[in-house]
């Protein structure tokens, strides 16, 4: 149980640091979706870029605190 915990830890802690880092670099650089895609979704506007930073930073928080949760399973479990 315990080596399951850590890998879930490690994978939620690693999705959470992904998703903030997507979040910062979309605040920064709003084009950089329209680059890798090549679409232009709405017309210029950023508003799917904001969308996209709210909804990383959401997945960010929501990723951190599972993290959280899990790490204190881990220490409840008596690692």
């Amino acid at each position: 149980m315990k080596r399951r915990l850590q890998a879930r830890i490690t994978i939620e802690a690693v999705l959470a640091i992904a998703c903030l880092t997507l979040a910062i670099v979309t605040v920064v650089d709003r084009e950089w979706i329209e680059g890798l895609t090549g679409a232009d979704p709405d017309a210029g506007s950023g508003a799917i870029e904001w969308l996209v930073v709210i909804g990383l930073g959401l997945a960010s928080v929501i990723l951190s605190r599972l993290a959280w949760r899990t790490g204190r399973r881990l220490r409840a479990a008596g690692t």
